[in-house]
Parts: C-alpha cells; structure tokens; sequence
C-alpha cells in the first residue's frame, strides 16, 4: 500500500502511477437560459441546488425538472462562468423504469451549445443514456452552457440534479490587484481566472481546444502564473515536457520560434524565482539547441530559421511581419540565452552568445506595418521604441491586434512611455470581449467584432451577430474558437508590473523596483508574490497629482530607487 501527500491509504494498482494534481468540485446552474416549447417543467428546481449524492425517498416528492419522452423535450443551462470538466445528471425517476437516452452538447457560448459543436479535439458533443435512479457524468471540456435533449420516445425523465464537474488545481491566489478602475480590475481577475483554467495537469493553451502545451503559448501564462500565484511546479514540469519531447535537432512543437520562447520563457522564470539548480537542469539541452539555433543565422546576423515560420496566427500569411518578427525574436532569446550562461557561470559562452544576439540586433529585416511584429522590433531594441509607438502602435491603436501578442504590444508601448495608451488599450480590447459576456479571455478578438454583434451568454436574436458562428479566422474559425486561450491573459501580469510598478531587477526578486504607473487612476494597490514572501504596495495620488508609495517587503528582499 502507499500513502499519498494527506497521509492516507491509496489504492494498491498495478503499474505506474500518478496522482492528479487537481481536485473536482460541484457546481449548481446559475439560470435557464432556454427550454424547448413543450416537454419541459420545473426546469427552475435545477437552478442552485442542493449538491450531494440522491438516496431513495418512499413516498416523498422530491423537487425535478420533468423532461417528457416524445416531443423534443430540450433545456440550455449557465454555469455563470466558464469551467473545465464535465457534468453530472441525477435521475432519481423514470417513466418506464428504465434507462433513457440523452444528448448533451457543452458550449462556451450559449450559440456553441445550441448548435453542432466542433469535436476535432476534444468531444463537446454526446449520445448517452442516462440511469435510472442514479446518475451518469459526462463530458471532459471547456465550456459553461450545457443543452441537454431527450431524445428517448418512450421514456420521460426527472432531473434532479444537473452538477457541473469542474476539474481545476486548488493553489491559493498571492497575488492581488485593485485600483480605482473597476474594469481594469475585472480585467486583471478574468486574466487570473483564464490562465487558472489553463493549468490542467499541465499547463494548456486552452481548456477546450487544443488542451496542448505549446510554448510559445505558455510565455505570457507564465507571467501571469509568477503574478497571481507565484512559483508553480506545473510550469518546470511543462517546460521540461516540451524539452523531453523535442529531441534536438529540431523544433519545439515543430515552430522555431517556439524554441526561442522556450529559451525567454526560462530566463524570465529564473529572474522571477531565482531556482539556479532548475536552470542548471536546463544546461545539457540549452548548448546543443543554441548550437542548432546558430547553424540558421548567416555571417550578417540575418535569421534563416526553416520549420513552421510562425509568430501568430493573425500574421500567419505575412512574409514579411513574420521575418521582422522571427528577427527581433531570435535577437531577444540570443539575449536572454546568454543570461542564463552567465548565471550559470560559463562567461566565455555567455560572452560570445551576447555578442551574436548584438549582431542579430543590428540586421535590419524588412519592414511591415504589423503591430505585432514592430513591438518585438521594440522590445529587441532594434528600433526607437517611442518612434515605434508613434509611427505604428498608437495608430488605430484598437485595429490588428491578437489577444497573444496583444501582450507584448502592451509591452512596447510601456517601453514608449505611453501608460496612458497602455491602460486605453486595455479597458478597449480585453474589455470588449468582457462587453459580450465573457468570463475567460479569448483565443483571438477583434474590436470590429463588436458591431451590431449579440452576446455569447444569450440567444442571439434575429437581426444581429452571432460571433461564435460567425467570426474567427485559422485555427479558430466559427466554433472551433476557443474562449478561454491562456495566452490572452497578458494584461493581469501587465497591470502588475507597471500599474504597480513591481518587479524583481536581479533573480528572484533579491533586488527589485517599484515604480508606479497610474496614468488617470486615483489610487492602485496590491500583493506580488515573490520567493521570500509577498510584496505589498499601496499608491495613492494626492490633489497636488504627486504619487505616495508604501511598500511593505520581505527584509530578504532589497527594494531599490
């Protein structure tokens, strides 16, 4: 027998095994949002109640909503926020005594529910039977509406119960965020919820498609993990996995920009969480991929990377913001690679990988009008970041985006100085998907989606748009669109870094600054978790429009001007 980490008896199995990093939970719906035009009572009894096993009541009547066999019965249940797992029906009584059959669709969007969900990666759509006096779960997806039809001819049904199954890691939030703006706080709380959702039993690009852990996804959800929750075992794990799956030479997940965020990812979890003996773990796989890395730049420092060329989706058939951004990217990893070879105490490799990342620098790739790419043109420091800002970014500053690299615009323009443009952007875009009835951030959102369009928490009505049918692009056209992608999540770690003003300026948060950024905000504060405990900060603006800042901060920690 064994023990597991509560000290109590497992189960003897055979075989390896592995125990779950997560934990289920029960959820009630919150409303119905649509029953069928007959066959359908008491739908109300399903809304908040009572989570726990069925018994066997002689005699009593037990509060259901009735499903009649024969007439198309049908119910659409909210969850009231976006969730991963799948859901549990309680049957205590059944017409015939029997068994019935059901379908259940799980949607994101009440459209996706209601319509033909796209099963290519993970099954949204069931043909089930139901117990009778008991109970069936079903499903394993992202998702916060649920249809269920009965779809029996003979057999009529009680529900008793409909529980959502959500499947999630039980960490503690540290981390904190709250200013005297109410979107951009419920802003930074979907972000948190988003990347939360994301962290399965590794850390996913999304919870319903693809369930993968892609790295150049898993950058932007690591800021926001080293935001909210601090140092988390699932990302070493995840990073290791891509690693362990990558035999060199070649790329991670097949796109060479993937390795380079793999590269930047490691240097950023490193200077937040200052773990030397992980990164020296790093080591054995790090040379030989610098290594592969260096045999696709030419003498001029000019990037000549082959596989899937591929920075994000929305520049995907742009040859040219693809070179500029593959460019600026190999110039930031090269950078941050031979941080890392300092760290680790090898300075002849650290010195001569600084140089090439200073002579891929100095390329100058074509340029595109891509957002995008010119803010990793910025944060390469291969351009002026303020003329950047100017010339490109702050233009239509709502147009041409991707909730990706949405992140890494906020980025360079906070490098511009433009703060103001920065917390704009945010309450604009990220905002607009919150307009329509989002609980998660989305893989992709475009400000033009917003015309005329319905809401995703409703039956959209004639006359107006259906985003989720009808909108996306790629990878993510109609309903194959994933509303909770963790790379979206960008701004919680922003709003931390700059609004606050936190942030660690040698591993581990040894030394840090803090330096606030409220541009138009009365006040701001909040917690960043750091290896030694949690900085506190509280930022105040005075009539005179001076900023006071109190800091309260691990005594390990050295909080410099």
């Amino acid at each position: 027998m064994a023990e597991n980490h509560h000290n109590t008896v497992a189960l003897s199995v055979p075989g390896p095994r592995r125990l779950d990093p997560r934990v289920r939970e029960f959820v009630s719906p919150t409303r119905v949002v649509w029953t069928s035009p007959q066959g359908v009572t008491g739908a109300d009894h399903l809304v908040g109640a009572k989570l726990g096993v069925s018994t066997m009541e002689i005699g009593t009547v037990v509060p259901a909503c009735k499903m009649q066999a024969g007439v198309g019965s049908a119910l659409v249940l909210d969850y009231g926020r976006e969730m991963h797992g799948g859901i549990r029906l309680d049957v205590p009584t059944t017409s015939t005594g029997k068994s019935a059959r059901v379908r259940i669709r799980f949607g994101e969007s009440v459209s996706e529910a209601m319509g033909e969900p796209n099963n290519d990666h993970t099954i949204h759509d069931f043909e089930t039977r139901v117990a009778w006096m008991g109970y069936v779960e079903v499903g394993c997806t992202g998702f916060r509406f649920v249809r269920i039809d009965l779809l029996d001819e003979e057999t009529s049904i009680d529900l008793r119960r409909v529980s959502a199954v959500a499947i999630y890691r039980d960490i503690p939030r540290i981390g904190s965020f709250a200013c005297s703006d109410l979107r951009l706080n419920e802003i930074w709380d979907v972000g948190a919820r988003t990347v939360h959702l994301c962290m399965q039993d590794s850390i996913w690009d999304a919870i319903k498609r693809d369930r993968l852990t892609w790295i150049g996804d898993i950058h932007p959800e690591t800021r926001v993990i080293s935001a909210v929750f601090g140092r988390n075992k699932a990302v070493d794990e995840s990073l290791d996995l891509v690693r362990d799956s990558t035999p060199l030479p070649g790329w991670m997940n097949g796109v060479s920009s993937y390795s380079l965020w793999w590269i930047i990812t490691h240097y950023d979890w490193f200077l937040y969480h200052g773990d030397v003996s992980y990164l020296r773990e790093q080591r054995d796989y790090l040379l030989p991929l610098l290594a592969y890395v260096e045999e696709h730049i030419d003498a001029s420092g000019a990037e000549k990377l082959d596989g899937w060329r591929f920075i994000e989706w929305p520049t995907a058939e742009d040859p040219v913001a693809i070179a500029e951004g593959l460019q600026a990217l190999l110039s930031i990893a090269l950078d941050r690679a031979a941080a890392i070879l300092s760290a680790l105490q090898d300075s002849d490799l650290a010195e001569k990988t600084a140089s090439l990342a200073r002579l891929c620098a100095s390329v100058k790739p074509p340029a595109s009008d891509s957002k995008q790419a010119n803010a990793l043109i910025s944060l390469a420091g291969m351009a002026d970041a303020e003329q950047v800002n100017d010339r490109i970014l702050s233009v239509d500053p709502f147009r041409g985006l991707s909730t990706f690299y949405g992140y890494y615009v906020l980025e360079a323009r906070a490098k511009a100085g433009d703060y103001a443009g920065c917390l704009e952007l945010i309450r604009r875009y990220w905002g607009g998907m919150l307009d329509l009835g989002a609980t998660t951030f989305w893989e992709h959102f475009e400000i033009d989606w917003m015309e005329n369009a319905g809401r995703i928490d409703e039956v959209v009505p004639d006359g107006r748009v259906d985003i989720h049918t009808s909108k996306g692009d790629y990878c993510y056209e109609g309903l194959r669109h994933s509303f909770c992608h963790g790379w979206a999540a960008g701004p919680t770690a922003w709003l931390s870094e700059h609004v606050l003003g936190v942030r660690p300026t040698s591993p581990g948060f040894a030394t840090a600054i803090v330096r606030p950024h409220l541009s138009g905000l009365e006040w701001a504060h909040g917690v960043v978790p750091t290896p030694h405990g949690p900085i506190e900060v509280i930022h105040q603006v005075k009539k005179n429009g001076n900023v006071t800042t109190e800091v309260k901060a691990p005594e390990q920690i050295r909080i410099e001007d």
